[in-house]
């Protein structure tokens, strides 16, 4: 279900579940980070990232300042215990404590949410296909220390399978690995193909036993007055994806 500023995810999530990923409507940032841009790394004004991150912290009510990461599409996931006073270099953060918001950062790389049917832990992952790649998926679920087919997962937005170039090496490091990821890329030529992040993604999480499986419904990329995108804009701002127990 789409607000006019907020995608909250359409999954069966228990009550005490609460997930939103933000699209770059409804901030005071200026072009070409305009609006609602919640990254301090990309040159925006910091005092007009700040404004946009209390605004999105009232308009969720939420319970603490969102655990912000410095994202490096690498494959660690940060135990969030306590709020965190300053960032932590991860692509990713699990919770089983109330009111602790994990949070990932995104512009064309894949937001993946995830809990368990009983909400007892949450978990959230920033998945660019050099991380899908290196296993951050897999890595996670083992860290989230719950069996699979507890797991719920939701595929945030992330750039579309008919967007996503990729030279030659992106696609055999992915095949190297399982045979079958062939299925999520289309070749253009000799040294070109389409992948599909939502498929390659879809396929870790049914490999690790996970197969309910929500999301994948947008493209970053072509839909460009609603998300930001940095392989169309380069430099550009950022959406947040964040989960949290309630």
């Amino acid at each position: 279900m789409k607000t006019e500023t907020l995608i909250k995810p359409d999954w069966p999530a228990p009550a005490n579940v609460r997930a939103f990923s933000t699209t770059r409507l409804g901030g005071v940032s200026t072009s070409p980070y305009n609006s609602l841009n919640l990254a301090t790394h990309v040159g925006d004004d910091p005092r007009q990232v700040a404004k946009n991150r209390r605004c999105l912290q009232q308009q969720l009510a939420l319970p603490s300042v969102p655990a912000w990461l410095s994202q490096v599409h690498g494959v660690d996931i940060h135990p969030l215990t306590n709020p965190l006073p300053a960032p932590v270099t991860a692509d990713g953060s699990i919770s089983d404590k109330r009111g602790l918001v994990c949070a990932v950062l995104t512009a064309d790389c894949l937001p993946i949410l995830l809990c368990d049917r009983a909400g007892r832990r949450v978990a959230a992952i920033h998945a660019g296909w050099r991380g899908l790649c290196s296993g951050i998926i897999e890595k996670c679920i083992q860290q989230m220390q719950l069996p699979a087919e507890q797991l719920l997962a939701w595929l945030g937005p992330a750039i579309g399978g008919t967007a996503f170039q990729v030279g030659a090496e992106v696609h055999d490091a992915f095949i190297i690995h399982d045979i079958s990821a062939s299925h999520a890329f289309v070749q253009q030529d000799q040294q070109h193909w389409l992948a599909d992040l939502y498929q390659l993604a879809r396929q870790r999480l049914l490999s690790q036993g996970v197969d309910a499986i929500y999301g994948g419904d947008y493209c970053t990329f072509q839909q460009r007055e609603l998300f930001f995108s940095y392989r169309r804009e380069g430099v550009t701002g950022r959406m947040a994806s964040l989960i949290w127990l309630q």
